[in-house]
């Protein structure tokens, strides 16, 4: 059984060390195992752990959320609903983040051809252009 520092994890998951003490000290990362001296050793299950932390963390989670859903997880069949609604929930903020992304997309985009036929017209001695032929207007990357 592969086992790894917390130094050796911490890089795995590009975190700091104290981040691995906090995931533990909040009970997210559960029954890791020290060394005579003290040292922290991870094994594959915290590793598994960890990848989904990850994913929770950067699909918005908090904390709370996702010990709320290892806890959850540990009775799934008692949990179940609960387990669905937190998803839910989750995808359904995670949709609406993407969309308000794709908005603020195509506003720099228009942004971007705008100032850029600014710069264009200004070098050709050309009128400036008016923003208001690029507010609704559509621009691919």
């Amino acid at each position: 059984m592969a086992e790894y520092t917390i130094r050796e994890v911490a890089g795995k998951f590009h975190m700091q060390p104290s981040t691995l003490r906090y995931y533990e000290d909040t009970g997210l990362l559960t029954n890791v195992p020290r060394t005579e001296t003290g040292q922290r050793v991870y094994q594959e299950c915290h590793i598994n752990r960890l990848r989904s932390i990850c994913c929770f963390k950067h699909a918005g989670m908090s904390i709370d959320e996702i010990r709320t859903f290892f806890s959850y997880e540990s009775d799934e069949e008692g949990h179940i609903d609960e387990i669905m609604d937190l998803l839910e929930s989750r995808r359904a903020a995670i949709v609406e983040q993407e969309r308000l992304l794709a908005e603020a997309h195509a506003h720099i985009l228009r942004k971007l051809h705008f100032y850029g036929d600014i710069r264009s017209a200004a070098a050709a001695g050309h009128p400036r252009p008016d923003w208001a032929d690029y507010r609704n207007a559509i621009f691919e990357d």
